[in-house]
């Protein structure tokens, strides 16, 4: 069975939840540049999250396209640091687990609210994708962007490059008003927009929303396309304690934000920044105890 059977056939479906967070509790700095420097590291956390039971495990390659590790001068290589990411997340899974591409921001403002040309970036999306599908793995996973312009360019390189199914999730920041995203995209144009651009799946991770608060979200996402409907929150909202920003919501609170989300029409969720391993279990014992 392939991705776009499974999507279709499977309700629910769970997926992993953070990396970034799991690495820096490792002592790690967060990023995609581990797949290289931590290989180690990144399947261990790869594993842990296979033995919780997710149907879909994300590679550790967010923001790895050309223009974000140029910008920030990461020195590494695009080809190989998507390679690896794909490879170790494959070699993780297990026969009846997926493996999808993680894509994010190019980490500028496209034009006219910032220099970046559309063309441009849609390039380096293109050639990550690419290199991706070259590694391995089953569908796209397009996530925490917060523009909805991005996130079209990212999902249209996406169909360009491979034939392969994308998910498509927005950041909010905040769920009155129907929902927004940092550049005050609805929640309703982003499930229109990215149903129409060729999305297999759609919805919302990470953002400044309690999982609660998500699920407000994602019943607006359900009354405005008939796809697949997504729901990856973090655990809890972002705190800032000092010059650290912390998740500390526990597993139980989770699974049951995430359960409020399964109840306004999510079909797919997983976790975004602070979840662990702990969370995932939570919510997957919770699925299975509705069964």
């Amino acid at each position: 069975m392939n991705l776009s059977e499974f999507l279709s056939s499977k309700q629910p479906i769970l997926l992993d939840g953070a990396m970034g967070t799991q690495l820096a509790e490792a002592g790690l700095e967060m990023g995609g540049h581990n797949c290289i420097t931590h290989p180690d590291a990144v399947l261990a956390v790869h594993q842990q999250y296979v033995d919780c039971g997710v149907d879909l495990l994300i590679t550790n390659t967010l923001t790895m396209n050309r223009l974000y590790i140029e910008k920030q001068n990461m020195g590494i290589n695009v080809r190989e640091v998507n390679l690896a990411g794909a490879r170790l997340a494959r070699s993780a899974a297990r026969q009846g687990q997926y493996v999808l591409g993680d894509m994010s921001t190019t980490g500028q403002l496209l034009k006219p609210f910032g220099d970046l040309a559309e063309a441009d970036a849609y390039a380096a999306f293109k050639e990550q994708a690419a290199i991706l599908a070259q590694g391995g793995v089953d569908g796209y996973i397009i996530e925490t962007m917060f523009s909805l312009k991005e996130a079209l360019c990212a999902l249209r390189a996406c169909r360009e490059a491979a034939f392969l199914p994308v998910i498509a999730s927005l950041a909010f920041k905040t769920a009155a008003k129907g929902g927004r995203t940092e550049m005050g995209d609805s929640a309703r144009q982003c499930a229109q927009a990215l149903g129409e651009g060729g999305a297999s799946v759609v919805g919302a991770n990470c953002g400044d929303l309690s999982p609660s608060e998500m699920a407000e979200v994602v019943s607006v996402f359900c009354s405005a396309t008939s796809l697949p409907v997504v729901a990856q929150p973090n655990a809890g909202k972002p705190r800032l304690v000092g010059n650290q920003t912390v998740f500390d919501m526990g597993p139980a609170e989770f699974a049951e934000g995430v359960s409020k989300c399964l109840q306004a029409g999510a079909r797919l969720v997983g976790g975004c920044c602070g979840t662990s391993p702990a969370h995932l279990r939570a919510v997957a014992d919770r699925i299975a105890r509705a069964g």
